[in-house]
């Protein structure tokens, strides 16, 4: 995985299988729900790298942990969608498995039930600083932070960026995980980190303010370049302690929620990789967005085959 010119996205997280079932109106506890249920390639860390590849980077590259059981399936995924995975295959663990309970009606509003398996056991043994030559920006998915030994790589792929001078993203992830994490270590964590993408409940509860506007706001006084993801009320770019761009989202009519942070993630990052400014890479994310959740599951057209 090596390459020149500093052109290329490398993205280090999670690659899980999703599980997407779609039902309408409230599950029945003790009985059965109808759903159409569809298994599908996933992962915060792999959509962002596929949306990347998708919306026009020149190069896109993933580190991650998979289980031998589906190895082989989600490296042909990840190559047919034009990403250059590095995949390191856990001895023990199986892939990381989500199941994405998703009721089709107006909103299509997703509920996950996470088992991460293989993927939050990356570990510092897994990270090389040669995997930034010819980087030009790393990603990093919150997920990462969630274990003892992934959350060592992060600090290590985090110090080889810096030393490089290779800017680094991060996205949040996950709101509930975040609280079981506690804001004050999660700060401490991504200091040094130059970008970051959370959602508008990650914003509001990392900073513990209700407003979206003023959680960006206070963000940025941490980290130089805050966008905050807020579905489809679009999106919050911060500098310096104050919100300098709202950029409104596009309509769409939602048949699944999932992965549509990650496809704003990485239709941003390859935005600005080929020269946006903030503002227009938050557009470019925002059009990401809305095609998204009018998909089932979180990847762009032209990968795994899509469900009704």
């Amino acid at each position: 995985m090596t390459g020149g010119g500093g052109a290329a996205l490398l993205v280090v997280g999670d690659v899980v299988t999703d599980v997407v079932a779609r039902h309408r109106g409230p599950l029945a506890p003790g009985t059965d729900t109808a759903a159409s249920v569809r298994t599908l390639p996933g992962g915060a860390g792999a959509n962002v790298a596929c949306w990347a590849a998708h919306r026009g980077c020149a190069e896109v590259r993933l580190l991650g942990r998979v289980g031998a059981d589906a190895a082989a399936w989600h490296e042909r995924e990840l190559t047919a969608a034009g990403v250059r995975a590095r995949l390191v295959v856990d001895p023990v663990a199986p892939t990381g498995t989500v199941i994405c309970l998703v009721d089709t009606g107006a909103a299509a509003e997703r509920t996950f039930l996470t088992d991460s398996g293989a993927s939050l056991r990356l570990e510092p043994g897994d990270w090389s600083p040669s995997l930034l030559d010819g980087v030009a920006r790393l990603h990093l998915s919150g997920y990462l932070l969630f274990s003892d030994p992934s959350r060592a790589l992060f600090s290590a792929a985090l110090e080889s960026a810096r030393a490089r001078g290779v800017p680094v993203s991060l996205d949040p992830a996950s709101a509930g995980f975040l609280t079981r994490l506690g804001v004050d270590r999660f700060l401490e964590l991504v200091a040094g980190v130059d970008v970051l993408l959370p959602s508008r409940d990650e914003a509001c509860l990392v900073t513990g303010l209700p407003d979206a506007a003023d959680a960006a706001a206070k963000l940025s006084r941490h980290v130089p370049l805050v966008v905050v993801k807020q579905g489809a009320e679009g999106a919050l770019v911060a500098r310096s302690g104050s919100v300098c761009a709202r950029v409104p989202a596009l309509p769409a009519v939602p048949r699944d929620t999932t992965g549509a942070g990650d496809a704003f993630t990485g239709a941003f990052l390859a935005a600005l990789l080929t020269g946006a400014g903030p503002r227009d890479a938050a557009a470019e994310g925002c059009r990401a967005g809305a095609l998204a959740v009018t998909r089932v599951g979180g990847r762009p057209p032209g990968g795994a085959p899509q469900g009704t």
